[in-house]
């Protein structure tokens, strides 16, 4: 995967988007204004409906990235208001904590597979039993893929649960994993029971389900199972790492001292010292060994 990746990076390396996590920013924004306004908008012409993209509404493919925010209403707007700041802050600093460790390249790789990997479950989900045609879960799996990373990269980082309980993010991730899990297995048993009864459009919807959360999440199976030498890369290290590509690529200097009899210079022993001969014509320098054993040079005329 790391070659792949790589080959990937030497040829389309120039058209990775800098700071990509700030756009995404822009999308879950508009979407928090379009719930605040009238959330019915999304989900009438902005979704991500298979049934209305076979029927050649193609932009919902792009545009179900802008999923409103659940805002309540009265004072439970108050809380609302903070829990989004909170989730914006936190998109903020998983988006840049995954650029800075895996560079600008492949953080676009495994946002750009989240989502595509998300358009492949909303599919399934629709050619399914279930022919569920509309796609709820829009932001959320690709969020979880970048949680889970962050944790993986960053698990000893604490967070304040509740605003009090101090807890380190693996224990979070751990948790929001455990539940995922949960539901997958409870879908593929759920499946197997109604397939043991005979109702396979039951069996089906069900395993279908479990397969879509699977396949929503599998830019991060695929990143973190196949590629297990990913780790974290601090600021330090980076700097350090450019400076000595570019200390490497610049033409290196050549020797300030030469004798004229052996043509050993300062790099050969940094011991040895040299001089010039005011007794010869020219400027002819010579280490220590030879400064009074040569020949001296004369110009004829």
């Amino acid at each position: 995967m790391n070659n792949f990746l790589n080959k990937l990076e030497r040829k389309f390396g120039r058209y990775a988007i800098p700071d990509l996590i700030r756009y995404v920013i822009v999308l879950y924004c508009a979407g928090a204004v379009i719930g605040m306004i009238n959330p019915r908008i999304y989900y009438n012409y902005l979704c991500l409906d298979m049934s209305a993209v076979f029927r050649g509404q193609i932009w919902r493919l792009f545009t179900f990235l802008i999923e409103p925010y659940g805002f309540s209403s009265g004072m439970g707007m108050l809380l609302s208001i903070l829990f989004f700041v909170i989730q914006v802050q936190l998109f903020f600093l998983f988006g840049r904590s995954l650029e800075q460790a895996w560079g600008t390249f492949r953080f676009n790789m495994y946002f750009l597979s989240g989502y595509l990997f998300n358009i492949i479950a909303a599919l399934i989900l629709y050619i399914s039993p279930l022919h569920s045609a509309i796609y709820y879960s829009g932001f959320q799996y690709i969020y979880w893929s970048m949680f889970f990373a962050f944790a993986a990269l960053n698990p000893d980082m604490q967070f304040l649960l509740y605003f009090v309980i101090p807890i380190k993010v693996k224990w979070l991730a751990l948790l929001d994993a455990a539940y995922m899990l949960y539901q997958v297995v409870q879908s593929f048993y759920y499946g197997i029971i109604y397939f043991r009864a005979g109702q396979s459009t039951g069996g089906g919807a069900y395993i279908s389900m479990g397969i879509a959360i699977i396949v929503a999440m599998a830019n991060f199976l695929i990143f973190f199972f196949s590629t297990r030498n990913y780790r974290r890369v601090s600021p330090k290290d980076i700097h350090r790492r450019r400076s000595f590509k570019k200390k490497a690529s610049a033409p290196k200097a050549g020797p300030r001292h030469r004798c004229a009899v052996c043509g050993r210079t300062e790099l050969d022993d940094e011991n040895l010292d040299f001089r010039f001969c005011s007794k010869c014509d020219g400027n002819y320098e010579y280490c220590s060994d030879h400064l009074f054993t040569h020949q001296h040079v004369k110009k004829f005329m």
